[in-house]
């Protein structure tokens, strides 16, 4: 296992390169002036802008600013904003928010779309099968701004049930509705995936085998169907959990929370590429890390999975 786990680091280094490269030259290679603006209506004077460039290495090529940007990265600086805010601490008062939303919405989906694809997958087709078949259908069709909105004038403005925006403090509770609307799209995924899973397993030789012995009804679904059931899942929870933090961006906006989708919504439209950078290679470092442990995970859940 230990040297499974070493390879797998290894091989993340060249990943984390050519992702975070890759990012950084699409994001520096969009046209404009990022100065626009700075100085008002006017255009800024061209000895503002050459010394801004300057400052910034705009004017070095793209792979000696990838080099300076990385070693100063790997010291824990992200780089500071053309207002000279450190990029660093927008995305640490940022990041903690959108990474609740993310793990509510998560915990949400699981939750609740693994209990329906049980239920539908172990009795078939019937009145819940095909209640969870219209409601997934329809929680997919329905665009997630929709949910929100509506979700917000119901709940909020109408029955008054719930605060319409989250505080700045962002706590638990405050974002269980938002992490709802978040995670609706892909809870309906995972119920999905759920039942097509538990469905196909339920026919396969290891389950006849568990009967033909005369095992309990409840540790051959508890052991041996949900199990190997549980690994398609799992593999979607996990790489959702960085879709989750970098597709908030409707739903932070819908809500008011102030977290790395609308840090990045924001920084799009002052033109500040350094942030987007340093919010996207944070991303990329999480969904290496999320796929690590996913395939440790393999083998806790499938023993004839074994990293020798």
């Amino acid at each position: 296992m230990g040297r499974y786990v070493l390879r797998r680091m290894l091989q993340l280094i060249p990943v984390f390169i050519g992702a975070t490269f890759l990012i950084y030259f699409l994001v520096w290679a969009v046209p404009g002036d990022p100065f626009t603006g700075m100085c008002g209506e006017r255009p800024c004077p061209p000895q503002f802008v050459a010394a801004m460039n300057d400052k910034y290495s705009l004017n070095d090529n793209i792979v000696i600013q990838y080099v300076k940007y990385m070693s100063a990265l790997l010291t824990g600086d992200f780089g500071q904003t053309y207002s000279e805010q450190s990029i660093g601490e927008l995305i640490s008062l940022a990041a903690p928010v959108s990474l609740r939303l993310a793990v509510v919405a998560v915990v949400i989906e699981a939750v609740i779309g693994i209990t329906a694809g049980i239920l539908t997958g172990l009795r078939g087709r019937g009145f819940l099968d095909n209640l969870v078949l219209v409601s997934t259908l329809f929680l997919i069709a329905i665009p997630t701004f929709v949910t929100g909105f509506v979700i917000q004038i119901v709940l909020g403005f109408q029955l008054e049930i719930l605060t319409p925006t989250v505080s700045s403090k962002a706590t638990w509770s405050e974002l269980i509705i938002p992490g709802f609307v978040l995670g609706s799209l892909s809870m309906a995924y995972v119920s999905r995936l759920t039942r097509a899973s538990i469905a196909e397993n339920r026919r396969a030789d290891y389950m006849r085998t568990a009967l033909a012995k005369g095992q309990p009804k409840r540790r051959i679904v508890g052991v041996h169907l949900l199990r190997n059931s549980a690994i398609p899942v799992i593999t979607f929870l996990g790489t959702d959990i960085g879709n989750l933090m970098g597709g908030a961006i409707v739903t932070e906006g819908i809500f008011g929370i102030h977290g790395v989708g609308r840090l990045v919504f924001d920084a799009i439209i002052d033109k500040q590429g350094a942030i987007v950078t340093g919010v996207v290679v944070l991303l990329v470092l999480v969904f290496l890390l999320v796929n690590l442990f996913i395939d440790l995970m393999y083998a806790v859940l499938d023993p004839r999975i074994r990293y020798d």
